[in-house]
């Protein structure tokens, strides 16, 4: 990947975030939460993007260190750790511990499989061959996402416990 490319990437995930901060109604302090939270998630996404390179499961053929470019990091922050983690927020608000759970699994269904895809379509990482790399795929996207959450509510507080930022019109 280019710096470019990397850059538009920051972008769209910028936008992103700003229209899931719109349509979950989140506070100033959910929204600052989220993004500790996507903070943290792409600190340990990139220590574990250095100890899968250790161990032989993927690498970034465009880089010569042992984990991503510090732009990518960026849109973990912004987007996976920041925007997703608001969705993960309002489902955790609806469906209690369950639906947390719910979507810390997905999550670990989804992003090996974004990750396989975009391997497949770009060559922008390069997996090792076997299931060990896709369990460990699967355990590094569902960590982030547990820690991603988790710093939310240490930061923000409970889920259930926030008041949305607008009310809707019904209510007014």
């Amino acid at each position: 990947m280019t710096t470019q490319q990397l850059l538009l990437a920051n972008c769209a995930a910028l936008v992103l975030l700003g229209v899931t901060i719109y349509f979950t109604r989140a506070t100033f302090r959910r929204v600052a939460g989220a993004l500790a939270g996507g903070m943290a998630a792409a600190l340990l996404n990139m220590e574990q993007d250095r100890l899968a390179y250790a161990a032989g499961w993927w690498q970034y053929p465009f880089v010569n260190t042992p984990h991503g470019p510090v732009l990518m990091y960026i849109v973990v922050v912004l987007w996976y750790g920041g925007g997703v983690a608001l969705i993960g927020w309002r489902v955790t608000r609806r469906f209690g511990g369950w639906g947390l759970v719910a979507f810390i699994g997905l999550m670990g269904i989804y992003g090996p499989t974004r990750d396989y895809l975009g391997a497949a379509l770009t060559k922008s990482i390069i997996f090792a061959p076997g299931i060990i790399p896709v369990l460990a795929d699967a355990a590094c996207w569902a960590s982030g996402m547990a820690l991603a959450q988790g710093m939310m509510r240490l930061t923000a507080g409970p889920a259930r416990a926030d008041r949305l930022a607008r009310l809707p019109k019904a209510l007014v």
